[in-house]
């Protein structure tokens, strides 16, 4: 017998708006996964790289970092600051030899409750694709 794997996620949430999208679709009753453990962070610019990879090393399969769309951020360019250090993460975790694609940023309004249940979604699917964090197995979590 043998179990689907069914992969970890970690979001990581600007208050305003993706975490405000997510509360959205509970709310509407959208459907999603159950996979995603979210953290509410100000914003996304307060998100460090520090944090998505302790993620990522401590098992987590994936990590969604969900900010306000570029330009609408409350605290004037903390998504743009949050964009910057994902595309570095990325480029170190690529030379580390993980897989850039465990790491997600998405910009997500709170008026946008279907589209954070399609990306859950999406990611899930993805994330399955991919197998298990390599992580997992080396710490045997």
């Amino acid at each position: 017998m043998s179990e689907e794997f069914e992969p970890r996620i970690v979001g990581f949430l600007c208050n305003w708006c993706t975490y405000a999208g997510a509360d959205l679709a509970g709310t509407s009753r959208i459907q999603y996964p159950p996979n995603i453990r979210v953290i509410r962070v100000m914003c996304s610019g307060a998100v460090d790289s520090v944090y998505v990879n302790r993620a990522l090393l401590e098992g987590a399969d994936g990590v969604l970092v969900g900010g306000c769309h570029l330009g609408d951020c409350h605290y004037q360019s903390g998504n743009y600051k949050a964009r910057r250090r994902m595309v570095l993460l990325k480029n170190i975790l690529q030379t580390l030899g993980m897989e850039p694609e465990r790491v997600w940023v998405k910009w997500i309004s709170a008026s946008e409750g279907q589209r954070f249940a399609d990306t859950v979604k999406e990611m899930v699917d993805e994330l399955k694709k991919l197998g298990p964090n390599p992580a997992r197995e080396r710490w045997n979590i």
